[in-house]
């Protein structure tokens, strides 16, 4: 008979695991989305153009499901858009101390330069295959 403190601690094994993963995820992505920049003229054009802002809301799925292991895909999938698409429409704000900030390494990384409607639609792709690579993940652990 299982008892609910072996049950918890499995739970809490299991979180923990997940929670490695998503790390590793964010980890990994954060290091194709740098090698994506740096190495973009090796890169077939549709990649080069594309990539970065793909791997970028990979990580930041990947970041929420790390936050909120316990919580949902389809949660994990809207906040992931909701600020994804909050940073983009952030950068139609031109005020000097944002755009001061924008200009550093890390805060044109993290929060972009200039709005592009097209970087919507990479958003919600690079969710999108997140959220599949961490079910086919999930369905694989599972089975062992």
């Amino acid at each position: 008979m299982i008892t609910s403190q072996q049950k918890n601690g499995s739970s809490k094994s299991s979180r923990r695991t997940m929670r490695i993963g998503y790390l590793i995820g964010i980890i990994l992505t954060i290091l194709f989305g740098l090698s994506s920049r740096k190495f973009s003229q090796l890169l077939p054009v549709f990649l080069a153009e594309n990539a970065g802002d793909v791997l970028w809301a990979m990580m930041v799925y990947f970041g929420f499901r790390f936050l909120l292991v316990r919580k949902s895909f389809p949660t994990a999938i809207t906040l992931s858009l909701l600020f994804s698409y909050g940073i983009e429409f952030s950068q139609l704000y031109q005020a000097i101390w944002i755009n001061h900030l924008r200009s550093t390494l890390l805060g044109s990384l993290i929060l972009g330069k200039g709005f592009l409607a097209v970087d919507l639609f990479r958003y919600a792709a690079g969710i999108i295959f997140a959220t599949i690579l961490d079910q086919m993940m999930l369905m694989y652990t599972h089975r062992k």
